[in-house]
């Protein structure tokens, strides 16, 4: 894994993105999609809002995606495998970067025919917690047609990345504003985001 590990560090050196492919395996992102699948069957996913605690708004004009957020406590083989990975990730990025990460947080995200973000960043005003926002693309035979690009604003150009099964995506929650397009079908990922003090 280290490998991947460094194409996705590297890259976000490079660019302020970090990209790389197959961070997840093959076999486990098909269970993820499984998960992810099955959980929005039953009606298991919950409009997501903005802002956090008591102060979650939830505006269908600026985001209109649905979440469900990962635990350990679920005991779900395939969670578990993730949080694993995440750790084995996490120990490489804080001994070889120094970035003194003690957490994370994971959500499954759907966004539904016409579903939305809205430009933002991924930082609470209240709470600087979130350094890092990673995302993992479970989108099998996507093409541009599709839409639901995630759109990145850099300073002084646009950076569009289509969300492709098996692309992973890692940049800094505070700093780089960000959305999503519109889609013409289904999207599922991952998100999330390591933190520290």
């Amino acid at each position: 894994m280290e490998k991947t590990f460094n194409t996705l560090i590297d890259s976000f050196i490079d660019d302020e993105v970090g990209i790389a492919d197959n961070f997840l395996s093959a076999a486990l992102a098909a269970h993820l999609t499984d998960n992810i699948t099955a959980l929005y069957q039953h009606q298991k996913l919950l409009a997501a809002g903005t802002g956090n605690g008591k102060l979650v708004v939830h505006d269908l004009l600026v985001r209109s995606d649905k979440i469900y957020w990962l635990d350990r406590k679920h005991n779900n083989v395939h969670e578990n495998a993730f949080f694993d990975l995440m750790d084995e990730f996490v120990s490489y990025l804080n001994s070889t970067c120094y970035t003194g990460i003690t957490g994370y947080e994971f959500h499954y995200t759907v966004y539904e025919k016409g579903s939305f973000y809205k430009k933002h960043i991924d930082q609470f005003k209240q709470n600087g917690s979130r350094k890092y926002s990673m995302i993992f693309y479970l989108n099998a035979d996507w093409v541009t047609a599709d839409g639901g690009e995630l759109c990145l604003h850099h300073k002084d150009s646009k950076q569009f990345i289509a969300p492709m099964l098996g692309k992973s995506v890692l940049f800094k929650s505070n700093e780089l504003e960000h959305e999503v397009m519109p889609c013409t079908k289904q999207r599922i990922s991952i998100t999330g985001w390591l933190k520290g003090n």
